[in-house]
């Protein structure tokens, strides 16, 4: 049973940087035919897909985020981690990480992270 659990600190001042990590278990972050993304929820909104990771390093971003994410991987720990730039209160949300294979078929649980002063 694949598992994923997200982790960071819960609040970022604003113009910093929020970092995540997501770490695997039950699976490899190396098998071939999965992306690993980060996807989150702002309050009252509907889930935004920041980006994937491929095992090759190769990654794919949300036009609207991608100047401002950078999603890598270390394969020792089988995890992958999430930064994103600039915050302001609008990235506050719950960010989860997931496993795509022809949909989002495992989940973190999510984590929540408030930009605020």
């Amino acid at each position: 049973q694949v598992q994923l659990q997200e982790s960071g600190p819960g609040l970022v001042k604003p113009s910093q940087t929020l970092s995540l990590t997501c770490t695997i278990s039950g699976g490899s972050i190396t098998t071939n035919v999965y992306y690993w993304s980060w996807i989150r929820q702002p309050p009252g909104k509907g889930l935004e897909w920041m980006g994937a990771i491929r095992p090759s390093g190769n990654t794919h971003y949300n036009p609207t985020l991608k100047s401002r994410t950078s999603i890598s991987k270390d394969t020792s720990k089988n995890q992958f981690t999430l930064q994103l730039n600039s915050v302001t209160p609008e990235d506050t949300a719950v960010y989860y990480c997931a496993r795509y294979y022809a949909a989002h078929d495992y989940w973190g649980r999510g984590t929540q992270v408030t930009v605020s002063s």
